[in-house]
């Protein structure tokens, strides 16, 4: 009798990984992975060939490395170039505070209110049964894990059916919308990763309409992603999400605007994270125009664009088109 395809959401799955490596110092194994955390185990209980699992161990860990978490390869004591017996963690120590960090009770209970809108607890039923198997395997387990409470935004529609096509190795299409165009254009593309930068997600992949790689801007997908038939080479998923990060950076550095903007205000607490000074203000690198001059029209007037032109411009139309729809719904 054939077995029964089990589906996760690859999300969830994400998110039970990166709660399982934190949980450990000393790192768990690709076969303690795969058996005990959530995402992996039921697909390996209905069958699913140890293949199959570690290729999808190795995507996952590539698409949390795109998001920023740092998960560290750990070898063997005596040589550790050796990693045919390699362990996985997430060093908690990025995410610790300073020991001369405290707050008041007043802050604490702000900080209890938003914990409260990030989730309402740090650990699924799932994530608390894979510890407990770890616990079970006599691996040691840092308590302080319960207060993490991890959590990958899916603001994009078009988010689940490319993460699936990457786990398929399927060609997608999908219509996109560019500034300034009056109608979508389709896309047909090999989706060979999803990155996250500058707070909004990207997918990367091969456009086989023009034979070149290309980043597409997730809110530009204005349809749904029909994922095909046809399937491509796995092999080309390799490295894609470091490709896909590098060229977005190289973008970014390539140009940035010069901005003056009102000290300590929502503008200057978001902007000078990734700013550098100036005489005349702070200079920020961006990847795009039009959804740099959005993100600086939400902030009024805490920010003024002094260069380049086309930005100001952008953001002066975005606060005009702003003002008008405000005045029809008066």
């Amino acid at each position: 009798m054939p077995t029964r395809p089990v589906k996760n959401a690859p999300e969830e799955r994400l998110v039970n990984l990166v709660v399982a490596l934190m949980a450990t110092e000393q790192g768990l194994t690709k076969d303690t992975i795969l058996s005990s955390v959530a995402g992996y185990r039921e697909q390996a209980e209905a069958g699913a060939s140890k293949d199959a699992l570690e290729k999808m161990f190795e995507r996952d860990k590539e698409s949390l490395r795109g998001l920023g978490v740092p998960i560290e390869t750990i070898g063997d004591y005596a040589d550790p170039d050796d990693l045919r017996e390699a362990r996985y963690r997430v060093p908690t120590a990025e995410y610790a505070l300073p020991a001369d960090i405290t707050f008041t009770p007043a802050e604490v209970a702000l900080l209890n209110i938003a914990g409260s809108v990030w989730g309402s607890e740090s650990m699924s039923a799932d994530a608390r049964s894979g510890l407990r198997k770890i616990r079970a395997l006599g691996i040691p387990v840092d308590e302080p894990i319960i207060g993490y409470a991890p959590r990958i935004s899916l603001r994009d529609p078009a988010f689940p059916a490319l993460q699936s096509a990457i786990e398929q190795s399927r060609i997608v299409r999908f219509p996109y919308l560019r500034p300034g165009d009056r109608a979508a254009r389709e896309r047909r593309i090999r989706p060979l990763a999803l990155v996250e930068y500058e707070a909004r997600w990207h997918v990367f992949g091969h456009d086989l309409n023009i034979d070149a790689e290309r980043t597409f801007l997730l809110a530009r997908i204005v349809g749904d992603v029909q994922i095909t038939r046809d399937r491509f080479d796995p092999a080309l998923r390799q490295d894609a999400g470091e490709r896909a990060l590098s060229g977005l950076q190289a973008v970014a550095a390539s140009q940035t605007a010069l901005l003056e903007v009102h000290p300590g205000t929502e503008a200057a607490l978001r902007l000078q994270r990734r700013a550098t000074p100036a005489e005349q203000g702070i200079r920020v690198p961006y990847v795009d125009v039009h959804v740099f001059a959005d993100e600086l029209a939400s902030y009024g007037p805490e920010v003024r664009v002094v260069a380049p032109v086309e930005l100001r411009d952008q953001v002066i139309r975005g606060l005009e088109a702003t003002l008008r729809l405000h005045g029809d719904a008066a």
